[in-house]
């Protein structure tokens, strides 16, 4: 069974840091592209960033040059590092999979950027 558990939300203020995790079980993280993705109040889900098994990552436009995604294949993790934070990146993060045609998400983690 593939479970996903997001960690590493909180309360930053504008201009903070955070660093979010993404454990998973049941799956080889390695070999599977994984997202992450983000829901605000009142707004859809939207994708913020995303890596390849073999590394290649792709931002969104209202991220890039801010937030990092990385993994770690001995701990089965992938991180998203998030610099540089402001209000608008307030919401719950969630990380996604997709296992043979199966999609996988975690509970998610509220961030909360205020001052």
């Amino acid at each position: 069974q593939v479970q996903l558990v997001e960690s590493g939300g909180g309360l930053v203020q504008p201009g903070g840091s955070l660093r979010l995790s993404c454990a998973a079980s049941g799956i080889a993280f390695s070999f599977y592209e994984v997202g992450w993705y983000r829901q605000a109040p009142g707004k859809l889900r939207e994708l913020v960033a995303s890596i390849t098994g073999g590394g290649r990552s792709k931002y969104a436009d209202s991220v890039k040059g801010r937030f990092t995604i990385s993994r770690d294949n001995a701990k089965n993790t992938v991180y998203l590092q998030m610099n540089s934070l402001k209000p608008d990146d307030t919401a719950v993060y969630y990380c996604n999979t997709r296992k043979t045609g199966s999609d996988y998400w975690g509970r998610g983690t509220q961030v909360t950027v205020s001052s």
